[in-house]
């Protein structure tokens, strides 16, 4: 049965995938955020460029540049209007740069959702009999999701070099982390109903009460209708 469960990783290997692969979009969960004012919005919403040193300026360079060539951002045009420009943070660990949008004032004015996110101690219950764990992960995860004309418009960050607008769910905007929770769950509706799986987030584990000797065939053709799902809802996965 294990020699099965390998070539079924094999059969759907388009499900599985690198960090040196192409950015894909997961189809038909759109992003939104929907804030709590109306125009003309607040000076709070309007953020001046961040002062950077030449080191910050040259990471950021590079940041912009990964992000634009993975169609996470674009260069926004000299003659579009900007109504939200949100200012960059750039942190430092271990000689590495990470660069997150300052989108504190935005989080405040946006409307919450209140979409539950699985609780620890519940979720563990279910490991209380589990023999085999299989876990994945959702490759670049939030980067997949596709933002709506309005989200795009109100992510809009401003740098050194320019004006650029996420195309993509970035980090650290409210929200989501319940988006992504309800997507997921929507993915794998039948395979969360037979409480063999669980979703946390960004986090598919499946749980099997047998060791790979003794996996049935319908367990087996279970894990094949997840491979389905990932595949057919465009998400991709690391083991």
């Amino acid at each position: 049965m294990k020699e099965k469960f390998i070539d079924l990783i094999f059969k759907y290997e388009n499900a599985f995938a690198t960090d040196k692969e192409p950015l894909g979009a997961i189809i038909g969960h759109e992003v939104d955020i929907i804030l709590n004012v109306e125009k003309p919005y607040s000076p709070l919403l309007r953020r001046p460029v961040s002062p950077a040193s030449p080191r910050a300026r040259a990471a950021l360079g590079v940041h912009i540049k990964e992000l634009m060539d993975l169609g996470v951002l674009r260069k926004v045009g000299h003659n579009e209007q900007v109504e939200v420009p949100t200012a960059i943070i750039l942190t430092w660990h271990n000689g590495k740069s990470t660069m997150v949008g300052d989108v504190r004032a935005l989080n405040t004015y946006t409307i919450p959702d209140r979409y539950p996110i699985p609780r620890i101690h519940e979720t563990l219950t279910q490991f209380s009999k589990t023999k085999l764990i299989t876990a994945m992960d959702s490759l670049e995860s939030f980067h997949k999701n596709v933002l709506t004309d309005n989200a795009k418009k109100l992510l809009r960050i401003i740098v050194h070099c320019g004006i650029f607008e996420y195309l993509r769910m970035p980090f650290g905007i409210k929200n989501s982390s319940s988006h992504y929770q309800g997507m997921m769950n929507t993915i794998f509706l039948e395979e969360l109903s037979e409480r063999w799986l669980i979703i946390y987030i960004d986090d598919i584990i499946v749980c099997d009460q047998q060791t790979f000797n003794k996996m049935t065939e319908e367990r087996a053709k279970a894990y094949e209708e997840l491979k389905n799902s990932l595949k057919n809802s465009r998400l991709e996965a690391t083991l």
